[in-house]
């Protein structure tokens, strides 16, 4: 087993999970088997009970476990499939030797950080490391992160046990690279390397010198500055990787690639890399971040959320959209609107801020309502489904979004008094949400219901299940503690919200969709979590596709995009011309005379098809949309 550990200097939030992440694609672009681990120093067990305004988004895994969202930038790069145990904190480590300590496993002993918890770190990073994350095959590189900087008082028993490790596990199978700033202060217009220098003197004060040193940077840095960077921290120029800020994360692979780190990585792990094949390593990356700078078609959707100061709040949202946006080669901008000024209060406290984020919405091509908890700017997100529901707007609600559709129906559709969600107000006249059997009261963490479950989709039409390849069930991650109330089903079903997908016991409600509308759906559960680059999510794609006026064209091709869509994308007037003469041989190849008279166009009559209908074909705006906007 070979181990590269990733940690940081000088600030935090500096790129290190991209950076990890881009290791592990390198590899594993080269023919080998990669897991990762991300250590967070922090005592919390888990990350379930974070505020989004912590650490950004609670990332779920398949087995229910929540962690960090770096984690979610592993499985999207690397298309694996990790575990609880893959993320480790400074609380799993501690309740695991006070758990011993009680049990007497350590006969006595003064139980201290060293040996027994910088021991229990390293144990625990071997045993993860054997853990497969695809298939059955076994790992041959474990790649670690460790959370925040170098110094960090919470972080040096972790420090110290990984000093340790590296003569525990013998040199060449241990590697480090240490991601540090270097700062471009406008005052001097020069990157300066005095944070990076002392942040590698601190780190080998530690007892660990670094492999590799990746410079972030926010412009390109010279010869010069690296070559200072090495004479300084004691490493080879070639040793020292600059990495700038990028368009688009995609390029980070291919720049690490470009700066020699598969010839670096394979020498100095001996991992035996067949060389003569590394030409073909990154194709699909090359091919992915040539799309991301060359499309040009912007398409806009609307995220109504309540975490919106803090985009990595939605961190998995955000990357679901530009996945879908890129595989039909649009350019996806991304509108935050704060759900609480959509909300009538607003209007009359701040007026002018009401109709700023309305006039967004407006102006969106698509709504997306994203998951959330409590009851600060519920209304907003009900209004935001009432305005998509009556305009038309093609509309994606994930998890709260879901319950937020549902009430603004019964209210609305159903006219029913007093109809709310449990977790917003308990004595509802019409509890249209309620709270569920898994919900402890009492003790918040891991008690939602989590993880990978099974969805089984009903007899009945539906877009939804088109998109997925009409299986009979579909398995996607759970995180909520809320779900619509059976006994009202039959009335929302009546009035033509129809539910589409439940639970194996057909008790609980998982997809809604509306009929007579050019994409109106929502899930109770979170299909963020399992989009990837070249794997977009069903219902995003759905979204993407109806805010283009692409969908229905897209299911009667079977739900297959065309080798066009998924090239380098093209011109607007390329794209038309493409379009309209695909409808056109359509037309002839129809021609059927009746009575003996054709039109003009040499179609018969039935067979004519409106100027309005072909410019539809031809990469026009959907007429549902325009009107709702």
């Amino acid at each position: 087993m070979k181990y590269i550990l990733v940690t940081g200097g000088v600030i935090s939030g500096v790129g290190k999970g991209v950076i990890a992440s881009s290791f592990g694609t390198l590899l594993k672009s080269c023919g080998l088997h990669v897991t990762s681990i991300k250590i967070d120093p922090y005592i919390n067990i888990d990350a379930g009970t974070f505020s989004p305004y912590e650490h950004g988004e609670v990332y779920v895994l398949d087995d229910g476990a929540e962690v960090d969202l770096d984690l979610g930038n592993y499985e999207r790069f690397l298309d694996i499939t990790l575990h609880r145990d893959n993320n480790i904190t400074t609380g799993k480590i501690y309740r695991l030797v006070i758990d011993k300590e009680r049990k007497g496993d350590y006969l006595g002993k003064t139980v201290q950080v060293v040996p027994h918890i910088t021991d229990a770190i390293q144990e625990w990073v071997e045993g993860v490391a054997q853990t497969p994350v695809q298939g059955t095959s076994k790992p041959q590189v474990c790649i670690i992160e460790l959370g925040g900087t170098i110094g960090d008082i919470e972080g040096m028993p972790f420090v110290e046990a990984f000093r340790q490790f590296q003569f525990r596990v013998k040199r060449e199978n241990f590697a480090l690279a240490h991601v540090s700033l270097v700062p471009l202060p406008k005052a001097t217009g020069e990157p300066k390397t005095k944070p990076t220098q002392s942040s590698v003197r601190e780190l080998r004060g530690c007892g660990l010198s670094p492999d590799l040193i990746v410079c972030r940077s926010e412009k390109p840095i010279g010869l010069e500055v690296k070559e200072k960077i090495s004479n300084f921290c004691h490493v080879e120029p070639a040793q020292v990787i600059c990495i700038h800020d990028l368009n688009s994360i995609y390029h980070v692979p291919l720049l690490m690639e470009q700066n020699g780190v598969i010839e670096y990585l394979n020498d100095r792990l001996q991992l035996n890399i067949d060389m003569t094949k590394r030409a073909k390593c990154l194709q699909h990356w090359r091919d992915l971040a040539r799309r991301t700078e060359t499309v040009r078609r912007e398409i806009k959707i609307a995220i109504v959320g309540k975490y919106t100061k803090f985009t990595d709040s939605y961190a998995s949202v955000v990357k679901a959209i530009q996945h879908a946006a890129l595989a039909v080669n649009r350019k996806p901008n991304i509108i935050f609107i704060e759900s609480c000024l959509l909300e009538q209060e607003t209007l009359l406290r701040e007026p002018s801020n009401y109709h700023k984020e309305w006039q967004k919405i407006c102006e969106s091509d698509g709504i997306l309502v994203p998951g959330g908890f409590g009851s600060r700017g519920m209304e907003g997100k009900i209004r935001a489904c009432q305005w998509a529901r009556e305009n038309n707007k093609p509309y994606l609600g994930i998890c709260l979004g879901l319950q937020a559709a549902v009430i603004e129906f019964a209210r609305n559709k159903l006219n029913l008094p007093d109809v709310n969600s449990t977790e917003i107000k308990a004595d509802a006249a019409n509890p249209l949400v309620i709270d569920m059997p898994e919900h402890h009261q009492g003790q918040m963490g891991g008690t939602m219901r989590l993880g990978k479950r099974t969805t089984v989709f009903t007899d009945k039409t539906s877009v939804i299940r088109q998109l997925y390849g009409n299986p009979k069930t579909v398995e996607e991650r759970h995180r909520h503690r809320y779900e619509v109330n059976p006994k009202y089903v039959s009335q929302l079903e009546e009035h033509g919200m129809i539910f589409v997908g439940t639970d194996v016991d057909k008790t609980r409600m998982e997809i809604i969709e509306l009929r007579n509308h050019p994409y109106f759906v929502a899930t109770q559960y979170h299909p963020e979590y399992l989009s990837r680059p070249l794997k977009p999510s069903p219902p995003f794609l759905g979204l993407i596709l109806a805010a283009e006026g692409r969908l229905q064209q897209y299911i009667d091709k079977g739900c297959r995009l065309s080798p066009r869509q998924l090239s380098d994308a093209s011109s607007d007037e390329e794209e038309t011309i493409c379009i309209k003469m695909e409808k056109l041989k359509t037309l002839d190849s129809h021609k059927k005379p009746m009575n003996g008279l054709t039109n003009g166009n040499g179609c018969s009559a039935s067979d004519s098809t409106s100027d309005s209908e072909l410019a539809g074909a031809c990469g026009g705006s959907n007429a549902a949309g325009d009107a709702a906007a």
